[in-house]
């Protein structure tokens, strides 16, 4: 279960607190390691000494330049947030988190991404509405501004306590506690990459309708998004859902996307 929690660092200006979650991840026994645009050398001095042994982490970490190319394949995108947002959001406790996690990575397919944003101001709203929930610290509210790595640390010690108390049960475990959507569900929750597609073409359509205007918003994307990242759907439903998007197109006569989905039995 902990290969399968990738740790996603937007931004970080400071080396020393990627070699200090490189050693807390290794902690907890967590391995996946994403760096999205870092500021500051990933595998410099400063990082390697603070890794303190955990250097192989960051010769192995995948550097990209955009949060989507970092969690891409995973079914579950979670924002670390201390800030309350305009738009409220479905938020877990790090108790909670952990609790979910064996669920959410029943299927073998399936991918868990903890996304950290910048030391100075966090994630950015647009950031945090490609998580499909946010966690909250809830450290002291007097003195709550967590250290990026404390953050991570928490975090990461809630993966593993959940992982530990996944292998104690493990023989009694049914297959039902095991299923994301239920026993025997029919096909894999959908991943990042299809959801974002899912959310382009869905664009896309509502403004050839006259339904979105992208010159007054009004937050209708960034609530849709909140609907279908809290619904969960699996593959075939946004195939489906892609597939409904593409006739509309072609009814009112525009031109669907190459990619425009459709349902695959």
């Amino acid at each position: 279960m902990l290969e399968r929690i990738r740790i996603v660092l937007i931004g970080t200006s400071h080396p020393g607190n990627i070699g200090g979650t490189a050693r807390a991840m290794k902690n907890m026994g967590l391995t996946d390691l994403a760096l999205v645009s870092p500021r500051s050398e990933a595998r410099s001095a400063d990082a390697i000494s603070r890794a303190s042994g955990a250097d192989d982490l960051l010769a192995s970490a995948n550097v990209v330049d955009t949060l989507e190319e970092a969690v891409a394949n995973c079914t579950l995108v979670v924002g670390a947030s201390a800030r309350s947002r305009t738009l409220p959001w479905p938020m877990l406790s790090p108790r909670a988190l952990g609790e979910r996690l064996p669920t959410e990575l029943a299927a073998p397919e399936a991918r868990v991404a903890l996304v950290f944003g910048r030391e100075d101001s966090g994630l950015t709203n647009a950031e945090l509405q490609r998580c499909h929930a946010h966690v909250h610290i809830p450290a002291n509210p007097e003195f709550s501004s967590l250290n990026l790595v404390t953050a991570v640390q928490v975090l990461a010690y809630e993966c593993r306590l959940a992982w530990l108390a996944m292998e104690q049960t493990a023989a009694s475990d049914t297959q039902e506690q095991h299923q994301p959507f239920g026993i025997d569900w029919d096909n894999p929750p959908a991943s990042h990459a299809d959801l974002e597609r899912l959310f382009e073409h869905l664009e896309r359509v509502l403004i050839a309708i006259d339904f979105h205007d992208p010159a007054t918003p009004r937050q209708l994307m960034a609530r849709l998004r909140r609907l279908y990242l809290r619904a969960r759907p699996d593959q075939m439903e946004v195939n489906i859902l892609r597939g409904m998007l593409t006739a509309v197109e072609k009814h009112v006569g525009g031109t669907p996307a190459t990619d425009s989905g459709g349902v695959h039995s």
